[in-house]
C-alpha cells in the first residue's frame, strides 16, 4: 500500500540539511522495504537543492545541488527530505538531475562489484546477469571502461538490444541454467573470470559452473530471489565467492564522497550513461513499484515531485 499523504514540513536539526527533492530513484530494494514495512516513506536515493541548513553545517549552503544515498534510513519519496550533511554529496554542473538521481544506488553497487569485489582488469571476461536491468547496464559499462569483455544475460529477446546498447560484447537470452554451455563455448571452454549474479538461488549453481580457475562469483541476489544454501564442497576448486553489499563500499562520509566523485567522473567522461526507463509523479509510486516488480522494465525508474 503506497498512498500520497500530507505530512508536516520537516526542519533540519544540528548537522542536517533540508533538501527540496527534484527526483528520487526507484529501486527493487524499495519494494522489499515496502513489503516488510521497514519505513513509512520509502526511497533511498535522490537529488535536490538545499533549502535550509541546520546548526554546524558548513559544507553546504541553500541553493547547492546535492545527491544522497540513505540505505538505512529512506524517505526520498517526498517533496522534501532532511538528511545528515555527511550523507549528502555535491553534484557536478555537468551531471543533470535525472542522471544524479538515477546513478547513485545502482552505480555505486556496480562500482563496488567491479572495482573491489573483483577488480576487473583489461582482457578479462565477465558474465553479467540481468544485463538489461539498472545494475546490469551499469556493470557492463564499468567493466568495458576497465578494458573487460562482457557476456550479458537477459530473460527476454526484446531486452537484448538494451544490453547491447550498454556495450555487452555478447548477449544471451536465457532462463535457469541454460546459459552454461553457450558461455563455455564463447570462452573456449575456459569459463569467465567473474560472474555478477543478482538472480538468487535459481542461477547460483549454474553461475559457479562457468567460472574459470581462480575466477570470482560476485553474489548480490537476496532481495530478488531465494538465498541459496551451499556447502564448501559445492564451490569449484580454486575459485572465490563473495557477497557484495553496497553499504560496505561507502562506510564513511569520506568513502561516500570519494566513490561518488569517481562515479560522476565516469558520467562526465561519457563512460557511464544512465538510461531512464520511466518517470512517475509521487502519486504514482505504487504503479512504479508494480512496474519494477513485473520485471518488464529496463533502465532506471524515477519519481518526480
Amino acid at each position: 500500500m503506497l498512498e500520497l499523504r500530507e505530512r508536516p514540513a520537516p526542519r533540519p536539526g544540528p548537522g542536517e540539511v533540508l533538501v527540496d527533492v527534484r527526483a528520487a530513484g526507484v529501486n527493487f530494494f524499495d519494494t522489499a522495504i515496502r513489503r516488510q514495512a521497514v519505513a513509512e516513506v520509502p526511497g533511498a536515493e535522490g537529488v535536490g537543492v538545499v533549502a535550509e541548513t541546520g546548526k554546524g553545517v558548513h559544507a553546504f549552503a541553500p541553493g547547492d545541488r546535492v545527491a544522497w544515498l540513505t540505505i538505512n534510513s529512506h524517505g526520498s519519496y517526498a517533496e522534501q527530505i532532511v538528511l545528515p550533511a555527511s550523507g549528502a554529496v555535491p553534484v557536478p554542473d555537468a551531471v543533470d538531475d535525472e542522471t544524479a538521481a538515477a546513478v547513485l544506488m545502482q552505480g555505486l553497487t556496480a562500482h563496488h562489484f567491479a572495482t573491489v569485489s573483483h577488480p576487473v582488469r583489461a582482457g578479462e571476461i565477465a558474465l553479467v546477469h540481468a544485463a538489461a536491468g539498472g545494475v546490469g547496464m551499469m556493470l557492463t559499462q564499468i567493466v568495458k571502461a576497465r578494458g573487460g569483455t562482457v557476456i550479458g544475460l537477459v530473460s527476454r529477446p526484446e531486452k537484448a538490444r538494451h544490453a547491447t546498447g550498454a556495450g555487452a560484447d555478447h548477449v544471451l537470452v536465457s532462463s535457469g541454467d541454460a546459459f552454461v554451455e553457450p558461455v563455455r563455448k564463447l570462452t573456449g571452454g575456459e569459463g569467465v573470470h567473474v560472474v555478477f549474479d543478482g538472480a538468487g538461488a535459481t542461477t547460483f549453481a549454474a553461475s559457479l559452473k562457468v567460472l574459470r580457475t581462480h575466477g570470482t562469483m560476485v553474489f548480490y541476489g537476496p532481495l530478488i530471489g531465494d538465498v541459496p544454501t551451499i556447502a564448501m564442497n559445492d564451490i569449484p576448486r580454486s575459485t572465490r565467492l563473495t557477497y557484495g553489499v553496497t553499504e560496505d563500499h561507502i562506510r564513511t562520509p569520506e568513502e561516500l564522497a570519494a566513490r561518488t566523485a569517481e562515479l560522476f567522473a565516469l558520467v562526465e567522461r561519457g563512460e557511464l550513461v544512465v538510461r531512464i526507463g520511466g518517470r512517475y509523479p509521487l502519486a504514482d509510486a505504487a504503479r512504479a513499484h508494480a512496474d519494477i516488480e513485473s520485471r518488464t522494465t529496463t533502465g532506471k525508474l524515477l519519481l518526480v515531485p
